[in-house]
């Protein structure tokens, strides 16, 4: 709650600052000027349900005002970049017109109510926009040669999925509708990468009962995000996927046959997860054959770095969303090594996928969601 109460004060400032903006700045008259402030405060309280749904509050009543809220955020996101934008433009306007000895106050005063409406039409459009792309995740293929892939895996098909963010926005009909596009791709193995969910098992774990439905001969294995771990213990979420019928690898490996030969399948925990769930991948290899084929699922892209010195082959990922809402993608490189698809970390095929849902807004903007399926097939 100290925490809900804390956004909500970051974001009721920021609200403030853009209605002075658009609102007092343009000198919008009434009643549109009224209309225009009621709609803040409004989204404002949304946005707080949105936030609280699925930890706090029970997204039975809390999920549809809580998407109109955390949809408001996006917009809020573009208003803040497109009040920059104008206010370069209205900058570079007075050091132009103080050079050349002349009174700018009007054609600034023009620039700035126009591009004002500008930007705001941009930014509901984009985001309406946003809010569709994000409904819908795609199915990508994608092959991946990999130099020490026993013969017998050729051509193995992989489905991967990550970062479902079920719970304030997302409820068991996304996850239903994630699970039937996966199992109509009749996968050889299923691939669940983390943050599936966000919110508490309590409010949250009933929503992942059709991941009960995944089939695949190979099997379904898992591993931990980072959200796991911030409404709930995340041992328990893990646990809850165990009795869906998931292989939870919490730094742990399984052996999968195929016509006589095996690789590992090995998964670390999140590279965030706290004690006792740290990522450990010595232990998640301890006792492997050194010349056996290793996949990895670990959250993260950056946790590649490790595995490459620990010789693993390829390792799957997901956490970047891609940035998700453009032009967000631009930072993510200032912390992963990978922003999407096919990579290489030293020795180690790195392969991030964009993950089937999306975290905060429902919106995905030049991002779209996906769910992966890899085609192994040998170098």
């Amino acid at each position: 709650m100290t925490r809900l109460l804390a956004f909500g004060i970051f974001l009721a400032l920021v609200c403030l600052v853009i209605h002075l903006r658009f609102v007092r700045g343009t000198r919008l008259p009434r009643p549109y000027s009224l209309v225009a402030g009621a709609v803040f405060a409004i989204m404002w309280a949304l946005a707080l349900v949105g936030i609280g749904s699925g930890g706090l509050f029970d997204p039975s009543w809390a999920r549809l005002p809580g998407f109109l809220g955390l949809t408001w955020l996006a917009v809020i996101l573009y208003l803040v970049l497109g009040t920059l934008l104008v206010g370069i433009v209205t900058l570079g306007v007075r050091i132009v017109s103080s050079l050349r000895g002349r009174e700018s106050g009007a054609i600034r005063f023009r620039v700035n109510r126009l591009g004002s409406a500008l930007i705001a039409v941009a930014s509901v459009a984009a985001v309406t926009y946003g809010v569709f792309e994000a409904s819908e995740p795609r199915i990508t293929i994608t092959t991946v040669a990999l130099e020490r892939l026993p013969a017998e895996f050729d051509g193995l098909r992989v489905a991967l999925v990550s970062d479902l963010h079920v719970g304030p926005a997302r409820g068991e009909s996304f996850v239903q509708k994630v699970v039937d596009d996966i199992n109509a791709q009749a996968p050889d193995l299923i691939l669940l990468d983390g943050d599936l969910i966000d919110g508490t098992v309590d409010l949250v774990g009933s929503d992942l009962g059709p991941l009960r439905e995944y089939s695949a001969p190979l099997g379904v294995f898992g591993v931990s995000g980072n959200h796991e771990f911030y409404a709930n213990d995340g041992g328990k979420w893990l646990d809850l996927w165990s009795t869906l019928g998931i292989t939870v690898l919490r730094n742990d490996r399984q052996e999968v046959t195929r016509n006589g030969v095996s690789i590992d399948i090995a998964g670390i925990n999140d590279a965030t997860a706290p004690a006792p769930y740290e990522p450990d991948l010595t232990v998640a290899l301890e006792g492997r054959q050194s010349d056996r084929f290793v996949l990895l699922l670990a959250h993260q892209p950056k946790q590649a770095h490790e595995a490459s010195e620990m010789g693993v082959d390829m390792q799957v990922s997901g956490h970047t969303h891609a940035g998700q809402i453009w032009p967000l993608r631009y930072l993510v490189p200032l912390q992963q090594p990978s922003v999407e698809g096919l990579d290489r970390i030293g020795g180690t095929t790195l392969f991030t996928t964009r993950g089937a849902g999306a975290w905060g807004p429902p919106v995905r903007v030049a991002a779209p969601p996906e769910i992966s399926m890899l085609q192994l097939v040998g170098a």
